[in-house]
């Protein structure tokens, strides 16, 4: 397992969907993981660290499981298949360690919330150099800066009609 931090967020150009960028320590290696726009803002809020009106659902996770006194151990992005990363969240309640099925995206959002590290199997990492990546040469100024102009405009009075 490699311990890897999220970097950034950004754009593919060709899809314009977003990418959760994780980098190992040393800054070596990176992981480009394809996500929803939904998932991708929640992890930008925690980054940004941007607080909403009301708990939105990475945070209701984060206030069960202080709540039921269990805690995060870390989260591990445990497989890449057919071009889909599946992660695993270990957390520990009552002495027991849990191992729970979740999307990499959730995994890192809860993790970011919780400050639990993140790691990445290193069978991954080697698969992930085989996905056909986007030309980011191609992408305009525009779309790079997409993202830091969205996170630059946004204010908590946005989420509360959601």
């Amino acid at each position: 397992m490699v311990e890897m931090k999220v970097d950034g967020l950004t754009l593919d150009p060709l899809t314009n969907m977003p990418i959760i960028i994780l980098k190992d320590l040393e800054g070596n290696r990176a992981l480009p993981i394809w996500v929803g726009f939904f998932e991708a803002n929640a992890i930008a809020l925690e980054i940004e660290k941007i607080s909403t009106p009301r708990p939105m659902t990475h945070d209701l996770m984060k206030n069960l499981i202080g709540n039921m006194k269990a805690e995060i151990n870390h989260i591990l992005v445990s497989e890449l298949k057919d071009n889909t990363f599946y992660a695993v969240i270990s957390m520990v309640h009552g002495g027991s360690t849990l191992n729970i099925d979740s999307r990499p995206s959730d995994a890192i959002a809860l993790a970011l919330r919780t400050k639990s590290p993140i790691f990445v199997n290193e069978e991954v990492i080697e698969a992930a150099k085989s996905l056909d990546l986007p030309d980011t040469s191609k992408a305009s100024p525009e779309d790079k800066d997409q993202w830091k102009k969205w996170l630059d405009n946004i204010k908590p009075q946005d989420f509360g009609n959601l």
